[in-house]
Order: C-alpha cells, then sequence, then structure tokens
C-alpha cells in the first residue's frame, strides 16, 4: 500500500486480452495500492480465430465472457464494450464522442491507451484507438466539445495524465514482479487466444525481464507517461 490517494484509472483498449498483455501487472499492482479501473473495450474481438467453424455470434460471448473473468483477477470494477467491429475501427468523429462521453461518465484521472505513433505496428485498431482515445481526452475536458453531453450530472472531466503502453519511447516503468503472477492468471482466462500459445508464460516473463533490466527492475511493464495541464 502507499500513502497517496487513490485514483479513478480507464484503461481504452481495442480487444479483449490488449490489457493483460500489456499492462496488467501494472494494474494489478495499482488496484492492489487502492486505484479504480475501468476496462473500455472497443471491440469484443469478433475476429479473433484460427477455428473456420467458430460462429461469430458464439466468439463474441466467449470473448466478452473471457474479458470479464480477466478483469475479474484483477480486480478490475467495470467492464464497457462498446462493440465496434474487429479490425474495422476507424479514429472517427462519432468514436470520439462515443468515447468522450465514456470518459466523462467514469471521470478518471489516467487514462491508459495504445501508443497511436508506434512504428510498424500492423493491427490498425490499434493505431485507431490509440488516435481516437487521445483525441477524446481533449474533448471530454472542455465544455463546448460535445456540449449535448452534458447536464445536471454530468460535466466535462479533465485527467491529469495519459499512460501509453508498449510506447514506441517509454519514460515511466512499473515494477511488476510482485504481481506478474496475478497478470499470468489474468492471461490464462483468454484461453480461446492462447490455443497455439507454446511456453507463454516464459516468454511474457522474459519480455518483463528485458523491459526492467535497464532500469534495475526484476520484472517491469513500461509506458509513455503524458501529464497533462
Amino acid at each position: 500500500m502507499t500513502d497517496r490517494q487513490p485514483r479513478r484509472i480507464a484503461v481504452v483498449f481495442a480487444h479483449p486480452d490488449d490489457a493483460e498483455f500489456t499492462c496488467s501487472g501494472s494494474l494489478a499492482r495499482w488496484i492492489a495500492e487502492g486505484d479504480e479501473v475501468t476496462y473500455i473495450v472497443c471491440t469484443s474481438g469478433d475476429k479473433g480465430t484460427h477455428d473456420r467453424e467458430m460462429n461469430p455470434a458464439q466468439l463474441i460471448l466467449t470473448r466478452e465472457q473471457e474479458q470479464q473473468a480477466a478483469a475479474q483477477e484483477l480486480g478490475v470494477k467495470q467492464v464497457i464494450f462498446l462493440r465496434h467491429k474487429d479490425g474495422e475501427v476507424e479514429p472517427t468523429m462519432a468514436l470520439r464522442a462515443e468515447l468522450a462521453l465514456v470518459l466523462r461518465q467514469c471521470k478518471p484521472e489516467v487514462v491508459i491507451t495504445h501508443d497511436p505513433w508506434l512504428r510498424y505496428a500492423i493491427h490498425p485498431d490499434h493505431r485507431a484507438v490509440g488516435v481516437v482515445t487521445m483525441d477524446a481526452v481533449v474533448a471530454a475536458r472542455d465544455h463546448l466539445y460535445f456540449h449535448y453531453q452534458l447536464n445536471g450530472c454530468l460535466d466535462a472531466q479533465r485527467a491529469k495524465e495519459i499512460l501509453l503502453f508498449s510506447p514506441e519511447e517509454p519514460n515511466f516503468w512499473v515494477d511488476i514482479t510482485g504481481t506478474f503472477p496475478k497478470k499470468m492468471a489474468a492471461l490464462q482466462k483468454h484461453a480461446s487466444q492462447l490455443v497455439r500459445a507454446v511456453n507463454l508464460e516464459k516468454r511474457m516473463r522474459q519480455r518483463a525481464a528485458d523491459i526492467g533490466k535497464p532500469q534495475g527492475i526484476e520484472l517491469a511493464e513500461a509506458f509513455r507517461q503524458i501529464e497533462l495541464r
């Protein structure tokens, strides 16, 4: 535990399992320290299977259930599914407004999302979600953006910082040595995505060790921290 004030954290990501692979060790640590975490999942991963016999509707149900189970393992307070089509997310004004509304409802001090400037990132959803989330953070904080969303119960919301996971240029590291088992337990909930995973724990541990070594940390996750004024 720490003596700092608990924070509200919103994690905005493209597909079920994105958060578990990238930042769940950090989330587990922060939740244990008293922070409140909300997941905002932009798709239900409705194309994420190698099974030619899988029905898309069944895949959506499976992946949402897996994400809920992983979130529960970590202690995430709430999971919000926006249910856009996997592989078809674009940084449109409509999606910016949708995310701005959710951020105004959740009122996070910290917003975590994909690094939209990551070189050679081939998945279009990851790039799009990173871009539109950054735009939505700006829109959510100023009352004249999407002003029709505001009423007596809802107001503009100004986040204090953005953290980009798996960043091109990290400047912030979190020691997950103590929460690595929690990260793996949450990852294992995504059984539909791990059918072809070989030596997953070994590979994840090595990745965390490689990230942490330059900082003198046994196991770490890295972020690009953007402090907002």
